[in-house]
């Protein structure tokens, strides 16, 4: 099968062509044709930092999936060949930059019918991630959180854009999203956010200026080292701060307590690395995130509307860009060239 991989760490130039042996399914696996995939900054992170596992030549990358079933392993009960998935893999197996690709069947879902392969392919990993981090680790109820605010730092991308229209289809709480650039400004306004505020003046300023002295919720989705000063200083008495990238240095969590303040991580890859009880919940919660999809309630948040076919050449350029800080949404790659 062909695929996409790299045999050092480096910059983007390191991924390449490839062609690997035709993977076969087990136990609870799927083999899944992939039809679409998008890149996340995690695929970046793990191309800087982490090369080849031993026995591999090469490593291959991609977590979002919208695919096809082709063949299912002999303990599967929840589908069959032919079924149309989307998933978000797992960290810790060969990724899906490739033709064929194994995944667990307790982390996947039959995908959104009104959405095409590509506009399904931008969603599951930054869904999961702003599900878990909205639901289990600040632990908001859905339909509640009326009388709070939710601030999510860093809006415009791929989890901030689906964060912010769970929050505000699926809670009470009042949400304000974080954005620097009027175009991404004005995207976060289009997902539902009620307000806006501008990441690169003080938070705390931007905030009173909107009449909100503490939040009792933060999502620290980017740079939270380079705001998290700023964070601590705007978050409410016994508020909650999730955070779910890699702050330079650590973070110095000492000032939280004077407010009994509490700081959650979330990484989506947790349940599917560990095998934990519930790691069946990410396809369940996938099977919500597609019926709200189809329901109109939320919606995709690729901003390509011509995507690039799935190469070396494509991801090379989609890393570039993701590493830019540029994108706004999520970039996707869909089919295989001719």
């Amino acid at each position: 099968m062909r695929a996409i991989g790299y045999r050092s760490v480096g910059d983007a130039s390191q991924l390449e062509d490839v062609e690997l042996p035709d993977p076969s399914p087990s136990g609870r696996d799927l083999l899944v044709e992939v039809q679409a995939t998008s890149v996340n900054p995690v695929d970046t992170k793990v191309r800087r930092r982490q090369g080849p596992d031993e026995g591999e030549e090469v490593k291959v990358l991609g977590y979002d999936v919208a695919g096809v079933v082709r063949e299912v392993g002999a303990d599967v009960t929840a589908f069959s060949v032919g079924d149309e998935v989307w998933y978000a893999g797992s960290i810790v197996r060969p990724g899906a930059n490739s033709e064929l690709h194994l995944v667990d069947e307790r982390i996947v879902s039959r995908r959104p019918s009104s959405l095409s392969v590509a506009e399904a392919a931008a969603l599951p990993l930054t869904a999961i991630t702003a599900w878990e981090l909205l639901f289990d680790r600040l632990g908001v109820e859905r339909g509640g959180g009326e009388g709070r605010t939710l601030l999510v730092v860093g809006a415009a991308g791929g989890v901030g854009s689906v964060l912010v229209q769970l929050a505000a289809t699926q809670t009470r709480l009042r949400v304000v999203g974080t954005a620097s650039r009027p175009e991404t400004q004005e995207w976060v306004r289009s997902l539902g956010a009620h307000d806006v505020v501008d990441h690169s003046s003080s938070l705390v300023e931007e905030l009173r200026a909107i009449g909100v002295d503490g939040v009792e919720l933060v999502a620290a989705l980017t740079h939270t080292d380079q705001h998290w000063d700023q964070l601590v200083e705007a978050l409410a008495p016994q508020g909650r701060i999730g955070v779910i990238d890699d702050p330079v240095g650590g973070l110095d969590v000492m000032p939280l307590k004077g407010k009994s303040g509490s700081l959650a991580w979330e990484l989506m890859f947790t349940r599917s690395t560990f095998r934990t009880d519930d790691m069946a919940e990410q396809g369940a919660l996938l099977g919500e995130v597609a019926r709200l999809v189809d329901e109109g309630v939320l919606r995709t948040t690729t901003s390509v509307t011509d995507p690039g076919v799935i190469s070396a050449a494509t991801l090379r350029e989609a890393h570039e860009f993701i590493e830019s800080g540029r994108a706004v949404g999520k970039v996707v790659l869909a089919g295989w060239p001719a």
